[in-house]
């Protein structure tokens, strides 16, 4: 299981991406995506996930819609694009971090 600080601090990038990759997502939808691509080495919390989203959409970098499905309200989440420019810019900055970090460990 990887690091839950690890985790914190990459949420953000890893929100955008996905957003950035798909029309619109729900909650449970990116925990489910983030738990599959990483083979369950990554479980997002709704309780680290959602503060996320909120945050971000406070920025203006994304909305929201809410649809009732099967008499449930689900509120999905789609970048604006200013956060497309946003999840391209992070994601670029995450890799060129790992890169640094990499040269920094194999020390």
């Amino acid at each position: 299981m990887t690091s839950k600080e690890l985790i914190k601090g990459t949420l953000r990038v890893i929100v955008l991406k996905l957003l950035s990759e798909h029309k619109q997502m729900y909650g449970y939808e990116i925990t489910q995506l983030v738990k599959e691509r990483t083979d369950s080495e990554i479980e997002l919390t709704f309780g680290a996930l959602y503060p996320t989203l909120h945050k971000l959409e406070a920025e203006g970098l994304l909305v929201t819609k809410t649809v009732v499905v099967d008499n449930r309200a689900r509120k999905y989440y789609s970048l604006t694009s200013a956060g497309n420019k946003t999840a391209t810019g992070e994601v670029q900055s995450y890799f060129d971090f790992v890169k640094a970090m990499n040269l920094v460990l194999k020390y």
